[in-house]
């Protein structure tokens, strides 16, 4: 498997429900493409703890994608770079809540 830690931040204004929402929808259009193994819920950064040392790092949201293999991944990069599917659109709505935007891409040792 191939994960995708995407850390972010809300852009001033955003409401985190609304976005809760968006990503919900963009999540169920890459499913429904079949471009996606799975994806964890968004998560809120715990930064109040010794256990957390990236000091450098300003995001405060995260999700992780997982997918099958590097095909599987390569997919649904081109799926949404295509700008044209329905999940581009879903795509789209979702990240315009964002910004401070990192990710990062790690594949299963095993």
């Amino acid at each position: 498997m191939i994960h995708m830690l995407s850390s972010f931040n809300l852009r001033d204004g955003e409401d985190l429900e609304t976005f809760r929402a968006d990503y919900t929808a963009f999540i169920a259009d890459l499913t429904a493409a079949g471009i996606i193994a799975s994806a964890g819920p968004i998560g809120i950064r715990v930064s109040d703890t010794p256990m957390d040392t990236d000091d450098a790092n300003p995001c405060q949201l995260f999700s992780i994608l997982s997918f099958h293999n590097r095909a599987h991944l390569d997919a649904a990069y081109a799926h949404i770079e295509a700008r044209a599917k329905l999940g581009t659109k879903s795509h789209i709505r979702m990240y315009m809540h964002l910004r401070d935007t990192v990710f990062t891409c790690w594949e299963d040792a095993d």
